[in-house]
Order: structure tokens, then sequence, then C-alpha cells
């Protein structure tokens, strides 16, 4: 554990001490949350795997998935190697720059993720409500413009933050109640007016993540509009089946709310229950999402199935 003084204003490491109330029980909770790791890692890495090696898998829904299974893999190297270092080797010691680094990257692979939750509710869109121009509308180069812009757009929304955590004085102590380098972890412990970095999480919180919701409930509720009108019960099945999965997918993924309004408004929350949400918004969505998008879409089933030889495909 590195030395601090409290005249620094900007220590040269910070200290992380994981959940606080459990720390005799450390070992066994990183057990779990490795586990779910490995399968988050290996469940993303098949899906990247399948769809690059099938030529067929080239359009818009899959390309966005890939996507979407790149950012989820960055959250995993970026939060849990720590996570794992602090519970197995106790070395809970984070360079001040490395933590900047964290929280962006953290950050960051939320808010493209909200963005390609909200392309692949679009594709979905045109594919249910107009199928016939789905490929003349839904282009190769229309979609890597659209990932483009996700990613563009994420990093000018959210460079800033680690600026903004930079200028801010740390006074006071440079131990982080937290497995590892969270935004309002760090605006907790500075000695410094926060007001500026509050308002301005909030505001890049609710235009982004905010907006992209409310754009995917309505483009998910013109798709039931369309299958229910006129009524197919089969057509309904499939499309309540799908969308349902996808639903809860996108509502797992947007708990990092959480972490906002639990700092601002939750101050009865236990330190160890708003960890423990964390966490798990941190490793299970991916999981999650690989399982259903595998299942659920038949193509990369069967192309899994052909690949690995375990049974044989669906029809």
């Amino acid at each position: 554990m590195s030395a601090y003084n409290k005249t620094d204003v900007h220590p040269s490491a910070f200290i992380l001490i994981g959940i606080p109330g459990l720390e005799a029980t450390h070992i066994w909770i990183s057990i779990p949350f490795c586990m779910v790791d490995l399968l988050d890692l290996l469940g993303n890495f098949s899906l990247l795997f399948i769809i690059t090696i099938d030529p067929r898998l080239y359009d818009s829904m899959y390309l966005f998935l890939c996507r979407l299974a790149v950012a989820d893999l960055i959250v995993c190297a970026t939060s849990v190697p720590k996570f794992l270092s602090f519970f197995w080797f106790r070395d809970g010691e984070i360079y001040f720059e490395v933590c900047l680094i964290q929280v962006f990257l953290i950050l960051y692979c939320s808010t493209v993720e909200s963005g390609f939750f909200l392309a692949m509710a679009f594709d979905r869109y045109v594919a249910i409500c107009n199928p016939l121009r789905h490929s003349a509308v839904l282009t190769h180069s229309v979609t890597g413009s659209l990932g483009l812009a996700i990613v563009f757009g994420g990093t000018a929304l959210l460079s800033p933050h680690p600026f903004l955590l930079r200028w801010l004085a740390y006074c006071r102590t440079n131990i982080i109640s937290h497995t590892y380098c969270e935004f309002m972890a760090l605006i907790q412990i500075a000695c410094a007016e926060t007001r500026i970095c509050r308002a301005y999480r909030l505001i890049v919180g609710f235009l982004k993540g905010g907006v992209d919701f409310i754009l995917i409930i309505c483009s998910y509720a013109l798709m039931l509009h369309t299958v229910f009108h006129p009524p197919s019960e089969d057509v309904q099945l499939k499309t309540l089946d799908t969308c349902g999965s996808h639903l809860c997918i996108i509502l797992m993924s947007y708990t990092p709310a959480f972490s906002f309004l639990t700092h601002r408004f939750g101050h009865h929350v236990a330190p160890h229950a708003y960890i423990f949400v964390v966490k798990i918004y941190a490793l299970v969505p991916p999981m999650v999402k690989t399982i259903i998008y595998g299942v659920k879409t038949k193509r990369i089933y069967n192309r899994f199935l052909k690949v690995f030889s375990f049974s044989k495909p669906m029809d």
C-alpha cells in the first residue's frame, strides 16, 4: 500500500478496498464472478469467431452484434483483472492515470453499447415493418457509417470525464470503497467543488442513454403494432419471443443509471449492495447477451453447431 500525503491534490495511486463490510468473504465472492467472467470471454469470443468466419453473417444485425461483443470484452478486460487481483492477491493499488483510463473505458463502452442497441432496434424495425427495403436501407456503407458515428460520438461525449476528474483535488483520502475505479466513487472522495462534474455526467447520461432508451422502446412498440395489425398468431409469437428477449437484455444493460442515482439520491443504500449491483451489471449482461443472441438467432446457432459439431442444426 503506497503512502499518501494529505497535502497532495493528485495522489500517485489510489487504494481499492473492495466491498466494505464483506472483507472476510472476498475470496469466496470472487469465485462466481470469475466463472461469470470466463463465460463472458468464451461467449463473446465465440460470437466474434462465428460471425467472422461466415460471410453469410456479414449483414447489419450481425455486424452490430460484433461491435457489442467487442465493447463487452473491453469492459471485462478493463475491470475484471484488477477486481480479481485485489480479491486473490490483496493488490488494491491502482495508479492515478490508470484509474482515469479505467473510468473512461467503462463509461465509453456503456455509451457505445447504448448506441449499438439503438442501431439494432432500428435494424429490427426496418426488417419487420418494411422488410422489402431492409437490404436497400441498411447497406454495408450505412452500417459502417452508423458504427463510426456511434464510436466517435461516444468518444466526444466521454472524453471530458477523465479530464474533469484530473482537475479535481483529492486531499481527503486516496482510498476508494470499490473494486475498480468508478466516476462517482472518485467524485465522493474529491475535496473540491464537484457540481460541474456531476452536472456533466448527468447531462451526458440522460441525453445519450435516456434518448437512446426512449427511441429503442418506441421502435419496439412500432414493431409490435405492425405484427399485431393484421393479427397473425405465428408471427406474433415469433416476434414476441425475439423482442421480449432483446428488451430484457436492453433493460439489464441500462442499469448503470443506478450508479449515478444511488450516489446522488440513495444515501441510505448499503455500500456493499450498491457495489454488488454494479459488479453484476459489468459481468452478467454480457454473458446473457451472448447466450440469448446465440441461441435465439437461428443462423448463429446453426453455424455454431456446425463448427463445433455438437448436434444437428435447427431447421
